[in-house]
């Protein structure tokens, strides 16, 4: 997996950067054939902004999330992503179920 982070008129602290990376690792967990994420962060007003692009094989994710902390958006960004993975995940064992099986082939003589 390759984590791509920037920030954008705030500096990405080592602390930032593991507790970003901590919170990706739960996406892996369920669903490993991530290829790319990229993160930024941003400070607008007193709002912190953090945004995430995932890139799996055949499809892109988005999610964006602000807070007045910028922790509270990054575990709020990583549920969003964690459901979107979750849900394309059973999408396509849902298809892959409908698909093969005899069952679901009926003869209608």
């Amino acid at each position: 997996m390759n984590l791509t982070l920037s920030g954008h008129h705030l500096e990405v602290t080592p602390p930032l950067r593991d507790y970003i990376t901590q919170k990706l690792e739960r996406i892996k967990r369920h669903f490993d054939h991530v290829i790319d994420i990229s993160v930024i962060l941003s400070v607008e007003k007193l709002q912190k902004k953090v945004e995430a692009n995932i890139h799996i094989k055949g499809k892109d994710f988005f999610a964006e999330s602000d807070d007045a902390d910028m922790y509270a958006a990054i575990d709020s960004l990583a549920d969003k992503l964690d459901r979107q993975i979750i849900r394309h995940k059973e999408k396509q064992v849902r298809q892959r179920n409908d698909e093969g099986g005899l069952k679901h082939h009926h003869d209608v003589s």
